[in-house]
């Protein structure tokens, strides 16, 4: 059984936009980005075992690449996969779940950035 998890979502969005709403996603779930190159669409993440005071029992990893297609739409790709502590992908021994819960979180996230912001001033 592979706890990697592969998912890919399209956008209405620039890749500079989809780009930035990752960097801040990462950054809203307490994640280090460990590398990014804005040119090139990617950002490697890595998440701890706890998020926002919630304890997920496993850290997890996340690689995102970030696509324009010819109608001007981007795509989100990413590779997500528990680790342990010295960051090695876990083969075995990972609690069910937690990788696709972050990977949630992290969708939620970045859908809550790109999200047209409405003015409900008085």
């Amino acid at each position: 059984m592979s706890y990697t998890i592969n998912e890919e979502k399209n956008y209405p969005y620039t890749s500079n936009a989809i780009y930035q709403a990752t960097t801040a996603a990462v950054a809203g779930l307490e994640g280090q980005v460990l590398n990014q190159d804005e040119n090139a669409g990617h950002v490697a993440a890595r998440f701890d075992k706890k998020i926002h005071g919630r304890v997920l029992g496993d850290r997890t990893e996340m690689k995102i690449d970030i696509k324009t297609g010819p109608d001007g739409e981007s795509t989100i790709s990413l590779e997500a996969y528990p680790i342990d502590a010295v960051g090695r992908k876990l083969m075995f021994g990972a609690r069910k779940g937690v990788t696709r819960t972050v990977v949630d979180w992290f969708f939620a996230h970045l859908e809550h950035r790109l999200a047209p912001q409405t003015d409900t001033g008085s």
